[in-house]
């Protein structure tokens, strides 16, 4: 039973390299006062991945005045894209500016074509 459970890992873990998952392109738009300086880009989650799944996530983050993310909400989106795009913008840099601001955001996920 071991060596059936050991054997199945190792071909899994084996399958991972020869065939690697797809990779997708993100698009933010970014509809707000301020300029967005460091953008982090959001992981796929390994579970729209194998889903295939694409969509759009919109976002409103709560940007300090010295241009940190104080907190996102979520406005729209798919449940399974929604905390990867959350985390991704919650570690951007906005520009500097004198108060705090809302800024509008959509990041939409679509596989890569090739």
């Amino acid at each position: 039973m071991r060596r059936t459970i050991f054997t199945l890992a190792l071909l899994l873990a084996v399958g991972q390299f020869l065939y690697p998952p797809a990779s997708f392109t993100q698009q933010v738009k970014v509809q707000g006062k301020r300029k967005i300086l460091t953008q982090v880009k959001a992981v796929y989650p390994p579970l729209a991945r194998k889903m295939n799944l694409t969509g759009l996530v919109k976002l409103v983050a709560i940007v300090a005045p010295d241009g940190t993310v104080v907190r996102t909400e979520v406005v729209g989106g798919s449940p399974v894209l929604v905390q990867s795009a959350a985390d991704a913008i919650a570690k951007s840099k906005w520009q500097a500016g004198p108060l705090e601001t809302k800024e509008l955001l959509e990041i939409k996920f679509e596989p890569e074509s090739e």
